[in-house]
């Protein structure tokens, strides 16, 4: 566990949570212990679901604009290579994965949170991806995430503006899944998150790297990953069981192991 970023796993459910106040700068330290802390999130058994966080206040209000304003490029370099890194290792936690955003997430703290399967944000969150107003450009995803969730266009207007985008806009585009009260948001992606945790575990890591792999793919490409996806689930005690417990006590009632 790092100085800026926790860990604290109940029940099956890993909160993964900013701790640099005020405004979660994120820094090449934060960085760093975002790395371990995925890794640990990733590697325990205890661990069925992951919930980003970043407080009652703010998600996370981008990268440290102190950190980089005087940086030549070959100082920028491993900086943002470093940063891409870190949130390519968030996307691909082979888990569910729940960002609860309150409060600003704007430049990396935006790109941070699309890095989660779902995005539930507080009736006063902001997002958005700010860095056209500081002479540069979302640099850790932004340009390749935004677009995916919300459609070219849209993304391009958001990008180019550097506008906030409010969270009952952001819902509608897409780019928000569910929105809930300030003090409700974390509890509301925990519950989810608990939900997953006890859900097929191995189906639902199958399901996510099929999505994310294959629909960079052409489509018949990406029907191939998913076809070597759903052969390899034949091997589980978890498919074996929920087929089982389908044919005996009809469907939703499979207990699964995880296996």
């Amino acid at each position: 566990m790092g100085e800026f970023v926790k860990l604290e796993v109940s029940d099956g459910v890993a909160t993964i949570r900013l701790d640099r106040p005020p405004m979660n700068a994120i820094n090449e330290e934060l960085t760093r212990d975002l790395v371990r802390v995925v890794q640990e999130a990733t590697e325990r058994d205890d661990v069925g679901a992951v919930v980003l966080w970043g407080g009652e206040k703010v998600f996370a209000a981008g990268a440290d604009i102190k950190m980089m304003a005087e940086m030549a490029p070959v100082q920028v370099a491993p900086m943002i290579t470093g940063l891409q890194e870190a949130f390519l290792l968030v996307e691909q936690i082979p888990k569910v994965t729940i960002a609860a955003i309150n409060g600003y997430a704007l430049g990396g703290g935006c790109e941070l949170s699309m890095c989660a399967d779902l995005r539930f944000a507080a009736d006063n969150a902001q997002l958005g991806q700010p860095e056209i107003l500081l002479g540069v450009i979302p640099g850790a995803g932004g340009t390749q995430r935004l677009p995916r969730l919300v459609g070219f266009s849209r993304a391009k207007e958001i990008i180019y503006s550097g506008r906030f985008v409010t969270a009952q806009e952001a819902q509608e585009i897409g780019l928000v899944d569910e929105i809930h009260p300030a003090d409700d948001v974390y509890a509301k992606a925990v519950e989810a998150a608990a939900r997953y945790a006890k859900g097929a575990r191995v189906a639902l890591r199958a399901a996510k790297q099929a999505i994310n792999h294959g629909t960079k793919l052409p489509v018949p490409a990406g029907l191939i990953v998913e076809r070597e996806a759903f052969i390899a689930l034949f091997a589980s005690e978890d498919q074996r069981e929920g087929m089982r417990s389908f044919l005996e006590n009809g469907p939703g009632k499979a207990e699964f192991k995880g296996r």
